[in-house]
């Protein structure tokens, strides 16, 4: 699995001009499945993307993770993130995952976040989305569950 995180002040999804998902300070977080990952994927990004520690502390040192500042997340999938662009011009999604067992591995994301009773809002899947975000920092991170980047 692979995720772009960026730390907002704010955050919102919109679909066919009504908002689907907003926050206020937190993490949008890019969401993408691909061929071949398994719950031990999912299980890295829940506990790396819910534990990082990008906001600042009292000293001004990013040292507080979402919770710890009560923030939210909002989860926006995005198969894009698989894009291989190494050849040509048009990117291959060919390492993206089928789209059913994609929209499952993040549903299942989501859950495993609000479990940790994080509050979580989220996009719709396979539609096409405006986000917008008000970055705060800014602060953006990559990463892919078997540590590609």
């Amino acid at each position: 699995m692979r995720a772009v995180v960026q730390r907002v002040s704010e955050a919102s999804v919109t679909v066919d001009g009504v908002v689907r998902g907003a926050i206020g300070p937190g993490l949008l977080i890019l969401l993408a499945a691909g061929e071949g990952d398994e719950p031990r994927d999912l299980d890295y990004l829940v506990r790396k993307v819910t534990g990082l520690r990008v906001f600042e502390d009292d000293d001004g040192k990013m040292n507080l993770d979402v919770a710890e500042v009560r923030g939210a997340l909002l989860v926006v999938s995005q198969f894009t993130l698989y894009g291989d662009c190494r050849k040509g011009r048009r990117p291959s999604f060919v390492h993206a995952m089928e789209p059913r067992a994609a929209d499952q591995m993040v549903k299942k994301f989501v859950a495993r976040c609000r479990a940790l009773s994080l509050p979580v809002e989220t996009g719709v899947f396979g539609a096409h989305m405006q986000v917008s975000l008000v970055g705060d920092g800014p602060v953006t991170l990559l990463i892919d569950s078997r540590k590609v980047f």
